[in-house]
């Protein structure tokens, strides 16, 4: 307890010097927030969002509060400004949400399911006092069907919500109590949107959809929420291509192929995209989905290239941190989202890698329709790491670090065997619920060595439930010489690559610091090379463009990730500004 007030007393005296910035949509948010469908793969015309002002309490025990501390907007954590909160949650604190929804009448063969975009760490959801489900896992989606537990008229909805930060081996990305340098602000509870829906008493819970681009076929697995008995119902399929009906057809089963011949290909150049629905008995959903292959492969000279749809494609990647000053991790609009994705294409990039975090879906499904690849990184977790092993070593001595075998649990902070396993469940649990989404071409179960283990396992789990895509096993160091990449961070020395078996990739480089005065989050700068103004550090970060990387691609390198996106906290290296309202660069060479 003494150890929780000192840490507190440390995280106000570092707020008290810190700036609190808006973005513009942040500055225009109104109290029905992300208000859109948040699911565009699997969409219901029966949408009623939940998202907007709840009460909240933070107490010490698990009993149901007897009064409010007041009311926050959700789906913005308690520690953010838009929630209007901006108190930090502690370990042994419990956070409360309380709202009243109204039910006019309970409809006769159907349910009502409520769902979670995410909340982190650990939530148990009540209705009317019952319990209707908990999770653990502050980065993926639950539902619950809570139709018996309504009444007509006004029902209590409440959630109660612990989170560990980085206290405990639970995945938690780069949050931190105690935050500063590459580390930051943690953020509890609902981060993401909450919404109900009415579906038939037999609905569609979930689908598959796997292009399949060689055979021009699109091959769809349909979960039912239940064994139906009796006679097998029948399957409707209409696919559209820009509204046009170009496919309708019946079918039985779950499991289905749909022919396309002559099928328009997915890429950033013109990110084609085809209209599903979907109808078993009286559940109807709308989806989409995009034909495109991505692959490793030997180019002309011999060189392994990542080809995308049969043809060596060089992706220019940022990273993506998707932290944002006002909200924290949760983007204050769709249109905050846009900006982003946009910006980046407009300055030539292809891809962004999301950096340890699983965004809403309306994330992907914007760089879907706009066109941006996306290397999907896995939530680290394990205990406290040791950055003298995971950070200075492998940096000043790299080929000490190649030599390391990452089932040495305890130099990698992974010595519980509980923690392990929860994060494999994370892992299936992420790719499962992002599989749909034809932007995402990379998996990234490893980041650093922070809380790598058995990545040559991790490599066989993904397969064994995506192998449409390509692995980068471990990013940037402690390599175990498996996946698709000989994965490489440099932000030290001068820039260069060996050729092998694997597709050679440069994952994180650059880290240019460049400080803009009144849109910095603080006085600390951290970064790796630091430039005082605009225009060396636009010109340091052509010389990369124009001079340097091209010799690399002449020599195999396949795809390259610039750090990063925007600033974020103390680290100020991004190309915008952390509350989104500098460009630090005007154009960036053409590749």
């Amino acid at each position: 307890m003494i150890r929780d007030y000192i840490k507190m007393f440390l995280i106000k005296s570092k707020k008290a010097s810190t700036n609190q910035l808006y973005t513009k949509w942040g500055e225009e948010l109104k109290k029905k927030p992300l208000t859109e469908y948040p699911r565009p793969q699997l969409k219901r015309d029966s949408y009623i969002p939940l998202n907007g002002l709840w009460n909240y309490a933070v107490t010490k025990t698990r009993e149901f509060p007897g009064r409010y501390d007041g009311r926050i907007l959700v789906p913005f954590s308690p520690e953010s400004a838009l929630s209007g909160v901006g108190r930090q949650i502690m370990p042994r604190d419990y956070l409360w949400y309380e709202r009243k929804i109204t039910v006019k009448e309970i409809r006769a063969n159907s349910r009502l399911i409520l769902h979670f975009g995410a909340v982190d760490q650990y939530a148990k959801v009540f209705v009317n006092k019952k319990k209707a489900v908990s999770h653990l896992g502050g980065y993926l989606p639950f539902s619950a069907d809570i139709t018996d537990m309504l009444v007509k008229g006004k029902n209590e909805l409440l959630v109660m919500v612990r989170d560990a930060s980085d206290t405990s081996y639970h995945s938690r990305g780069k949050q931190k109590l105690l935050s500063g340098g590459m580390f930051y602000t943690a953020q509890s509870g609902i981060w993401q949107s909450v919404w109900m829906e009415w579906v038939p008493d037999y609905y569609i819970k979930n689908l598959k959809i796997t292009p399949l681009y060689e055979e021009s076929m699109l091959q769809l697995e349909i979960t039912m929420n239940n064994q139906k008995e009796g006679p097998e119902i029948p399957v409707w399929i209409q696919v559209t291509d820009k509204e046009r009906l170009i496919l309708s057809q019946e079918d039985s089963g779950n499991k289905l192929l749909i022919p396309l011949p002559g099928f328009i290909p997915w890429s950033p150049e013109n990110p084609h995209l085809y209209g599903l629905t979907v109808i078993v008995g009286e559940d109807r959903v709308d989806s989409y989905f995009a034909m495109r292959k991505v692959e490793v492969k030997k180019d002309e000279k011999g060189i392994p290239r990542i080809f995308l749809n049969g043809k060596p494609y060089f992706q220019n990647g940022v990273l993506d941190q998707g932290y944002w000053p006002d909200g924290l991790y949760t983007p204050p609009s769709d249109e905050a989202m846009i900006y982003d994705i946009l910006t980046m294409k407009k300055l030539g990039f292809n891809m962004l890698r999301k950096h340890i975090k699983v965004e809403p879906l309306r994330w992907y499904y914007h760089c879907d329709r706009l066109g941006m690849l996306v290397w999907q990184d896995m939530v680290n977790g394990g205990d406290s790491y040791n950055m003298l092993l995971l950070g200075y070593l492998p940096n000043f001595f790299p080929r000490v670090a190649e030599k390391i075998k990452d089932n040495w649990y305890p130099f990698f902070s992974r010595r519980n065997e509980k923690g392990r396993q929860e994060w494999k469940a994370d892992l299936a649990g992420t790719i499962e619920h992002l599989y749909n989404s034809p932007c995402i071409v990379v998996w990234v179960p490893f980041n650093e060595g922070w809380g790598q283990f058995d990545s040559e396992e991790a490599v066989r789990l993904i397969k064994g439930i995506d192998n449409f895509r390509l692995i980068d096993q471990a990013s940037g160091w402690f390599d175990q010489k498996g996946g698709d990449f000989k994965s490489i961070h440099n932000y030290f020395r001068k820039l260069h690559i060996v050729t092998e078996k694997r597709a050679v990739v440069l994952s994180e480089f650059a880290g240019f610091a460049c400080p803009t005065t009144g849109h910095m989050f603080s006085k600390n700068i951290y970064g790796y090379k630091i430039y005082r103004a605009r225009e060396d550090f636009e010109k340091a970060v052509g010389k990369l463009y124009k001079e340097e990387l091209p010799m690399l691609i002449k020599k195999g390198l396949s795809a390259a990730v610039f750090t990063q996106l925007s600033d974020v906290e103390d680290e100020i290296n991004g190309l915008l500004t952390y509350d989104r309202k500098v460009l630090k660069v005007t154009k960036i060479p053409k590749l």
